[in-house]
């Protein structure tokens, strides 16, 4: 299982994001990602091309909740470059503007809703949603599992591993160990972990980011 380091709090990139990335540069940490807010784009532009120049998969997450928004996320990714989009829930629109950059894209199951966001819908319509991402050529969905309003969130992971055989990334609110070995057992590919490194969620008696991500990396590992 892969571990995607955000550099997001509440749901937004850190206005520190490029120190904040130098200061874990001795961490192998393979997939890094970002949201299209809280930094402007020339910040993003270096932040992005500091993410490959480390030899990492570098992940973009819209979280828009407008279709113009998302849309807008979209192009945001294409001029960068991404290697992975995630989140957003128009697919056929983004699916058309992504043709020919290589650009995976991995939208979201079930119904966003806010921001910070929250998901809704049972296990049934985080299949169906599976089901669609397929069928439109998707690689795979982004699960917001642990920020569910109407069911456990591991009955959501697992509802969605029985429908896609696509990436199956869990976002959001994953803060301990138990949850990161939990997806691991429930067939999660990857998840994100952004605000709890940040919070010193991971790891309670360690004071720096390098030991949040540590706990992070131990966790994988054992799972």
């Amino acid at each position: 299982m892969d571990f995607i380091f955000m550099l997001t709090r509440d749901d937004r990139t850190v206005t520190d994001c490029l120190r904040v990335l130098d200061s874990v540069a001795d961490l192998d940490i393979g997939h890094i990602g970002f949201k299209d807010i809280g930094v402007d784009p020339p910040t993003l532009a270096r932040l992005h091309r500091r993410i490959k120049d480390r030899g990492a998969t570098s992940y973009l997450e819209v979280v828009s909740t407008t279709r113009e928004q998302a849309l807008t996320s979209v192009r945001s990714a294409i001029d960068l470059g991404v290697d992975r989009l995630m989140g957003g829930t128009w697919i056929d629109e983004t699916q058309a503007l992504l043709a020919g950059t290589g650009i995976e894209y991995l939208p979201f199951v079930g119904q966003p809703l806010g921001h910070p966001t929250r998901l809704a819908g049972g296990p049934d319509r985080i299949a169906d949603d599976c089901r669609r991402a397929a069928t439109a050529g998707c690689a795979g969905v982004d699960l917001l599992a642990h920020r569910a309003t109407d069911a456990d969130p591991l009955d959501l992971v697992r509802a969605a591993r029985a429908a896609t055989t696509g990436r199956l990334v869990v976002a959001g609110s994953i803060t301990t160990p138990d949850q990161i070995r939990a997806l691991a057992d429930a067939g999660a590919d990857a998840f994100t972990v952004g605000s709890a490194a940040f919070n010193g969620s991971l790891r309670r008696d360690a004071g720096t980011l390098g030991a949040q991500l540590t706990a992070v990396a131990e966790a994988v590992a054992a799972s």
